[in-house]
This record gives C-alpha cells, structure tokens and sequence, in this order.
C-alpha cells in the first residue's frame, strides 16, 4: 500500500524554532522513522510504512522519484516521497511528521522540498491523495497550497470465471478510449485514473494507455443498446501480506492477490453490471483472491455499484492538487 496521506502539522516555522533541515531519506534512517511512524492510526490497522520502508526508497539510479527527510536538532521530524507519474506530473506521498515536532513547519518544509524538485524536473501539477477521515491531514495539504481536486470509492466485485451480464464487453482499447473520453466519470475525476506505473497515485490518462492496457493488462468497453455505455482498465495485480488476525488460518499470516481497476464508468445500471461481470471473470483469470474498481464518488456511481452486485468500501478517498507553476 502507497497511500499519499499526510499527518498532522502546520505552515508556522518560528524563528525561535531549531532549524529545520531536509535532505534524502536512506535505509539507514529506518529505525529514525519507525519511531515517529510505528504508532499511527492503530485503530485503522497501523500505519504501512514501517512495513514497506526499504521497498519504497528509490535506488541511487532512479531520478523519477526521491524520498526526502526532514531533521530538527539531528533527529528524524518527518517524511515525504516526491514521484514522476508523467513527464509534467507529479505525485506526492507518505507525508508524516513525529508527534514531537507538528506545529514547527516541518510538513511545510517538505512539502516545498517536493515541489521544488518537481518543478525542477519539469512538471507542472502535483497531485495527493488523503484518506477522507484524515480531517488534519486535509487541513495542513490546503494550507500547503493544495487545491480540491476529486473523491473517488472502491467499487468490489468478486472474482467469478462465470459471472455474465445483460451487455457485450469488448477489449477494444479505441472504443474504450473514445467512451472515456465523453463520461461524466471522466468530468468527475479531472481526467485522472488510478497509474500503472505507481501504487496508490493517480494521473491523467491518455489514448495511448489504453493501447498499452489492452497489450499488457486488460481494457473493457461495454456496449450497449444504444452504443458505448461504460469503460475499465486493469492497472495492476499485486500480493498482500495477510496478517494472521485477519485469516481463515489463524496460526500463520498468508497472502491474498489482488486485482486493481483503475477507473470504472459506465451509463446505467446494466452497463455496470456488464462491467463488473467482465472485471470479475477477468480477476478470476488473474487467481485474484480480491478486487477493488476506482469510480467517482457520486451518488449515482456509488449506488449504482451495490445495485449492480458489487461491494464498496466504507469510506471514500480524496484527491488535491497544486498548480506547480505558480510557485
């Protein structure tokens, strides 16, 4: 999990305040930050970075991202990753500050670290995405300069190798496209689907992903009575760590595969039916275990999931993003 959730802190840097420096995270730092991370959110299942650290940091080779780290007095006070999702956007994750340094400016600081590098690499928006319960969170990115964006829900349909629908499903990445690009889905979330290329981070999508769904993971256009009536691609499948608390076998942890959607629109109830039916034969031929289908967070979209078979996720997620050029 790569949620970009910020924690709490603000944009006051006193002067009497020590020095804040930044500069980039490394494996050695590990211990430093499971100190301040190891304690978040214990009622929502802890917070992931301690459990992905080493995985996350990019190599010395990689120049599309870059895992800053703030210091006050020489002790760790905060993190934040800086990514490429595209060659003007950016995306901006795993913002966190120790308990003993919010309200120093520290999430500030990081946070113009990653704009900072990303314009300097040419990008133009950067973009994050909190948890919609995060009310500090969604407090501290405005105050940053981040403007509301979009919400988006998880629509979960389960794996079927025999599940139909009323509509034909395509893999045709030209209808697919050409669908999307005249949805409401489309309007409601600024154009942005979930990024094959990065775990939890959105982007704006082009005709050319679609070409590359359809090669290298799955596309879906649902065609309707009356013509295109809804669309999906399949951004990725990974494993997860199932802790022994949360499995049938409660004496050893397991792993359960996923399959991720990055967007799912569609016109009227049978359409999503359709698409879901498409999506779960199309999990089941991953051997997902588990799915999860991005669709706006709407009404309409929201109840139509439920109605149409699928099971959503309890809490939408939101999406804010700053205009990188005005700083």
């Amino acid at each position: 999990m790569n949620s970009s959730t910020h924690d709490t802190d603000t944009d006051t840097d006193s002067e009497s305040e020590a020095p804040i420096e930044i500069r980039r995270a490394t494996h050695d730092d590990y211990d430093a930050v499971v100190d301040f991370t190891g304690d978040i959110w214990p009622d929502r299942g802890g917070d992931y970075i301690p459990r992905i650290y080493h995985d996350w940091l990019e190599d010395d080779d990689e120049t599309d991202r870059k895992t800053f780290l703030a210091e006050v007095d020489g002790e760790a006070a905060g993190i934040v990753q800086a990514v490429l999702v595209a060659d003007d956007e950016a995306w901006f994750q795993g913002m966190r500050v120790a308990a003993d340094h919010r309200r120093k400016g520290v999430s500030h600081r990081l946070t113009q670290a990653c704009f900072d590098w990303a314009r300097e690499r040419g990008a133009t928006v950067g973009r994050v995405m909190i948890f919609s319960w995060n009310a500090a969170s969604l407090g501290a990115a405005r105050t940053s300069g981040y403007e509301p964006l979009t919400e988006f829900r998880f629509a979960e349909p389960n794996p079927d190798p025999d599940a139909e629908g009323p509509y034909r499903v395509s893999s045709d990445p030209t209808a697919a496209w050409r669908y999307w690009t005249h949805s409401d889905a489309r309007d409601h979330l600024n154009g942005l689907g979930l990024a094959p290329e990065e775990s939890w981070a959105m982007r704006e999508l082009t005709p050319a992903d679609f070409e590359r769904f359809a090669e290298e993971s799955a596309v879906f256009a649902v065609h309707g009575r009356d013509g295109l009536a809804g669309v999906a691609y399949r951004s990725r499948t990974y494993d997860r760590e199932v802790d022994a608390d949360d499995s049938d076998d409660a004496t050893e942890s397991s792993t359960e595969t996923w399959a991720e959607y990055g967007v799912g629109a569609w016109d009227d109830v049978d359409a999503a039916r359709s698409l879901f039916a498409a999506i779960a034969r199309d999990a089941a031929d991953c051997g997902a275990d588990e799915t999860r289908v991005l669709i706006p967070e709407t009404a309409q979209y929201v109840s139509d999931a439920p109605y149409a078979g699928a099971g959503i996720s309890d809490e939408p997620d939101f999406v804010l993003g700053v205009d990188l050029t005005s700083y």
